[in-house]
C-alpha cells in the first residue's frame, strides 16, 4: 500500500494532516488509525500503532504539497512560481 494508491480514499482532514507535515516519516497513531479506516489495502502499523513512510511515500506528499506534477484540465503539468498564489486541491 502506498499513500498514492490510498490517497482518494482518505478524507480531507487526514489528506490536511499529511500535506502539512511532509517530513514525518512516523505517523502518528491517531493518524494511522484513520489511514487504516479508509485504505482499502493493508496497513502496516508497528506495536504502538504508528505507521512508518516509505521514499515513495514521502516524495508523492513533498510533490503533493508543492504541486508538482498536477496537472490543469487541459493535460498539461502546472508550475508554479515563488510569487504567484496557488490553489489548495
Amino acid at each position: 500500500m502506498t499513500l498514492a494508491e490510498e490517497w482518494d480514499r482518505l478524507d480531507s482532514e487526514t489528506r490536511q494532516w499529511l500535506l502539512d507535515n511532509p517530513g514525518c516519516v512516523m505517523v502518528p497513531r491517531t493518524v494511522s488509525a484513520r489511514i487504516k479506516q479508509s485504505a482499502a489495502g493493508h496497513i502496516d502499523v508497528d506495536a504502538h500503532g504508528q505507521m512508518l513512510l516509505s521514499r515513495e511515500d514521502l516524495d508523492f506528499l513533498r510533490e503533493k504539497g508543492t504541486g508538482l506534477g498536477t496537472r490543469d484540465i487541459s493535460g498539461e503539468v502546472q508550475f508554479f512560481d515563488a510569487t504567484q498564489p496557488r490553489k489548495r486541491e
